[in-house]
């Protein structure tokens, strides 16, 4: 398991735009899974929406799902210190709403890679239904 701490030595990710609490599970070059603890308490609830908390669809794909991918990949012994960039989303599908208390599983398996591109299948659950999907390409650079 890695910790906060942990996770800041492998990507670039700070707070706020840090927004996982710890991986669980991961291989490099292949998958990680890793964990956001939903509270009241994030920035972004205060006007998305404030009679409906709702986390944004963009923060779960951009902020999420793709730092527990780029832990997947800057854990390669080639790619240590440099960064993942996003190349472009794809097959994106929002299917749920995140709302305070979930507790946000964050799935990236890293379906291709060539040299520094790639590209992540990734998806985020909570209580093993599935809130969003998307195809993730990166560059790392």
């Amino acid at each position: 398991m890695l910790g906060i701490k942990e996770i800041e030595e492998i990507i670039p990710h700070r707070h706020p735009f840090l927004l996982i609490d710890y991986i669980e599970d991961y291989k490099p070059g292949e998958y990680a899974v890793g964990y956001k603890c939903v509270t009241f308490r994030e920035d972004f609830f205060r006007g998305h929406f404030p009679q409906e908390p709702v986390m944004p669809g963009v923060l779960t794909i951009e902020a999420a799902l793709a730092p527990v991918g780029a832990g997947a990949i800057l854990s390669q012994e080639g790619f240590k210190g440099k960064t993942a960039f996003f190349g472009g989303i794809n097959k994106c599908r929002f299917k749920g709403k995140v709302v305070p208390g979930d507790k946000l599983k964050l799935e990236t398996k890293i379906i291709k890679q060539k040299g520094p591109m790639g590209i992540g299948q990734a998806i985020a659950s909570v209580d093993g239904k599935v809130v969003a999907k998307a195809e993730l390409t990166f560059m790392v650079g």
